[in-house]
């Protein structure tokens, strides 16, 4: 399948927006910020969003921004923009498996028209706990990503933001030999979020711009779980931030 041609960041939500993959996932450089912009443009968009944060790096001073960009009050879109937080796995699995669906009820959103919009920020860092062990994570995780996915198969649109643990490789998609992690649960639960997800962007900061790399389309799931090297397709977005996360 050859892919639109994508020059902003708004086009590729435009795109997610039309109600199909339900599950998108971006992952690289500055997620923090940008995820907070995107939360922002959700927003605007007429929506409610729901941000669970297990990174601890929404901005909402980036949605701010984002207002001043679009000529609205910032104070509208915050209003509009549901923040819980999350520091263990423990925390995470259960604002997934519990707190997001009161969140989601809290004004019916659920029965309304327009679904809303959530924003999972960090989904895996939580997991990476040290103090955890792979043997209790994964069952935990697993149960995570069911609740997800029962909820995205509901029509709820899921955008996935996760801070990657190398700036220049990811172990499912790097070159043979090149950043793989040693550590079998941060493996684990990295290429499950990989599969996880229907559709995979890559974000790099770059001098002119924030770039984005699709790495997983949805006509291309079978090719990029069997193959470490795959063809990218790459899209400039014009600078949406200010510095680096």
């Amino acid at each position: 399948m050859d892919w639109p041609l994508i020059t902003t960041l708004d086009e590729v939500l435009l795109q997610a927006q039309a109600g199909f993959p339900r599950k998108v996932l971006f992952w690289g450089e500055g997620v923090g910020r940008i995820s907070s912009y995107v939360a922002g443009w959700m927003a605007e968009q007429g929506g409610d969003v729901v941000v669970l944060d297990g990174a601890n790096r929404f901005d909402p001073y980036m949605v701010s921004s984002f207002a001043r960009k679009v000529l609205t009050s910032p104070e509208r879109l915050l209003k509009k923009i549901r923040i819980a937080r999350a520091f263990t796995c423990y925390q995470m699995a259960t604002l997934i498996e519990e707190r997001l669906v009161s969140l989601l009820e809290q004004k019916g959103e659920i029965a309304q028209q327009q679904k809303p919009w959530v924003i999972l920020l960090g989904l895996t860092t939580p997991f990476f706990d040290e103090d955890v062990s792979e043997r209790e994570v994964r069952p935990l995780f697993e149960r995570s990503l069911r609740k997800v996915e029962a909820m995205a198969t509901g029509g709820i649109p899921f955008f996935l933001f996760q801070p990657s643990a190398s700036s220049e490789h990811h172990p499912l998609f790097s070159k043979k030999g090149a950043g793989r992690f040693t550590d079998s649960k941060r493996t684990y639960l990295t290429r499950r979020l990989f599969q996880f997800s229907d559709l995979i962007w890559r974000i790099e900061l770059e001098d002119q711009g924030t770039k984005i790399v699709l790495e997983k389309g949805i006509e291309r799931v079978s090719h990029c779980e069997r193959s470490e090297a795959i063809s990218r397709d790459c899209f400039v977005i014009p600078k949406l931030l200010d510095s680096s996360q």
